[in-house]
This record gives structure tokens, sequence and C-alpha cells, in this order.
């Protein structure tokens, strides 16, 4: 949710970031390009930068970078007749806000983040051998209100009021095997890593050829993706949990939603939403100034970065 997912409670906390670098590398599930990522600690205030290290290109996490929602949310620029692109951050993007991570940098040689298994289990290993690091200065936080509410032709979503970070999510697939699923829970640190963070990417069958001929899907297999055909999971292992294809999109929207750069107080109720209706969603609520409150003991509105996002 347009968060770093911690219980907030109206609370506020310091800043944090890691301890220590870390590296992972491996194949992107949609390029099929390999790519070593570098987590580097980063000072107080400086968010979540992503360093395109063989372009040379900084790319601020926010809303404004998102340049493509197809499938997978891509960050990025046009620079000139080039465009400077990452692709699939949202998995990152949610293990680094499940934590409560504010303030990281981002270093990818490659025009992907790696899929690794699909989830962002490997990836919050990752961060917790880093360690985590406090940092002398509170976290701002957005505080709903008043209800806001994003609709379009597929999808809906509302954030009402709540004392603490809670995400309400219904999918339908119409679909033999892959039907209605729905989850309510509270995010926290605990609740992430052990209830959402495991949950895989899926995907079917059905639809692999499709994707690889529009150039998508090019590094997907067995070992990052549940496979979803006519008459079941072909995974051998099966699934993580009986309802992971929910808990996977409470995954996405974790990772979309920290895009917008604060921590969200509230219920969000997601509908059938994707990356699109996400980021759609976060510019609704920028727009809805009556609708929130940025607590903080330093501001009290949103910085022109978050709402200059065109």
């Amino acid at each position: 949710m347009a968060c770093y997912l911690q219980a907030l409670k109206s609370i506020m906390r310091l800043q944090r970031t890691i301890k220590k670098e870390t590296t992972f590398y491996g194949i992107g599930l949609h390029t099929g390009k390999y790519a070593t990522v570098k987590l580097k600690p980063a000072s107080r205030d400086t968010g979540i930068i992503f360093y395109r290290v063989d372009k040379g290109a900084i790319i601020r996490a926010n809303i404004g970078s998102v340049i493509d929602t197809a499938f997978a949310t891509t960050i990025g620029f046009v620079n000139g007749s080039d465009v400077v692109k990452i692709k699939t951050v949202e998995h990152l993007l949610a293990a680094i806000a499940g934590l409560g991570i504010d303030n990281l940098i981002v270093e990818v040689d490659g025009p992907e983040i790696p899929i690794l298994d699909g989830s962002s289990t490997q990836l919050v290993g990752i961060i917790l051998d880093a360690g985590i690091a406090k940092q002398g200065k509170k976290m701002p936080y957005i505080k709903i209100k008043k209800p806001i509410v994003y609709e379009d032709a597929y999808s809906r979503i509302i954030v009402l009021p709540y004392d603490g970070v809670r995400i309400s999510y219904c999918i339908n697939f119409g679909h033999r095997i892959l039907g209605q699923q729905e989850l309510s829970i509270d995010i926290n640190e605990k609740t992430f890593v052990q209830e959402i963070a495991p949950a895989r990417t899926f995907g079917f069958l059905s639809d692999v050829e499709k994707l690889r001929a529009n150039g998508l899907a090019k590094g997907g297999s067995l070992d990052n993706a549940v496979i979803v055909g006519d008459n079941g999971i072909l995974n051998d292992a099966g699934l993580r949990f009986e309802d992971e294809f929910v808990r996977h999109k409470v995954l996405d929207s974790i990772g979309d939603l920290s895009l917008i750069g604060f921590p969200i107080q509230g219920h969000i109720m997601l509908e059938k939403a994707g990356h699109t209706a996400n980021i759609n969603f976060l510019k609704k609520l920028i727009t809805s100034v009556d609708s929130y409150s940025l607590i903080s003991s330093e501001v009290d509105h949103l910085p022109n970065h978050v709402l200059n996002y065109n």
C-alpha cells in the first residue's frame, strides 16, 4: 500500500537503511537477461534510488519514474533516442517496504531486476543478512482521513481511515483452477515476511506463448513462477499457500504503492487491481488533498517531487 508497511498505529518511527552493502544476481523474468544488483546503505531522507550502472543513469523510485505497467512495473526515463529503464521492480520494492527500509541505493547493471524464485522471500533474506540500521530522523507518513475511491473498467481500489496498515484484496480470474480468492491482513514486518513475501508470481500456460511473442516472459520457468494449466498447477511442489495467488497480488501492491515514497496509515481494499490500477490510484490519492494528512514533525505537505509526478 502506498507504503513501507510497518504497523504504524499513528506512532512515528525513525528512518531506516541497511547496515552494509550486499549483492545478488540472476535472470530477469521478462527480458531473460542476467543482472547483478548491489544494495547500498543511504543517508536519511535519500529515499529509494535506483542506479543503472551500465547506463550511468539515476532513477528515483517514485510515481513519476513509472514508464510502463504491462505485466510488471517498469521505472525509467527517455534520454534522447534512448529509453533508460529498469523492469520488474515491484518484488524488490515490496521487500524493501515490507521491512521498513526508507533509504537505499539500488545499483543494477542490466534492464531488469532478477526474478530469483518469483517471490520476495530471498530478497527479504538478503536485506536481513545486510542488517537494518535506524537513522536519527523521524519518517513522515500519510494518514488517511476520508475515503478515496479509484475505479476503471476492470478494477476498484478504495482506501479508508484505519488505525494501522491493512490490505484487503479480491481476485477473480474466472478459471476452473484459479477462481475467486480473497485475503484481508494487517501488514507489519512479521506478517509480511511470513504471510506475503513467500507468494510467487504466477501465470497461465495458455498465455506463455503469447507473452513470449510480445517480448515478455523470456526468463520465466517453473523455477520462478507458478504456472496454471487447464487441469492444475504444473509445478511439481505445488503451491506454498492454498491462496498463493491473491497473496502475490498483495505483494505486488505493496511494491507498487510504495512508490508514493511514504508509508500510508489506512485500510486499502483492492479488487482485480494490477500494476496500472495501483499507479493510477496513487495519482488520485495525491490529488485528494482533503482526504489525507502528512504526519511529520517537520513538514505538513507532500514534497514537490511527489506532487509533480507528470
